[in-house]
């Protein structure tokens, strides 16, 4: 049986958007430079807001990918 083993980054990701579409920007940002993604965890989230309004949803994350042979 294979060992699962996992390597972990942490990144930020931002949108105007929402929480949700600050993950996914964030995600599929990632998956362009990194191979192997398998899951990830939210680590705080947060924003910016500007003359009473939220400008900017802000996430930071880990990311795990698996290990290549």
């Amino acid at each position: 049986m294979p060992e699962h083993i996992y390597r972990m980054i942490e990144i930020a990701g931002s949108s105007e958007i929402s929480h949700a579409d600050a993950i996914e920007n964030a995600i599929a940002r990632a998956a362009k430079t990194t191979r192997n993604l398998r899951w990830f965890e939210v680590t705080q989230l947060r924003g910016e807001i500007e003359e009473g309004e939220i400008r900017h949803y802000q996430v930071t994350m880990k990311l795990g990918f698996t290990l290549e042979d």
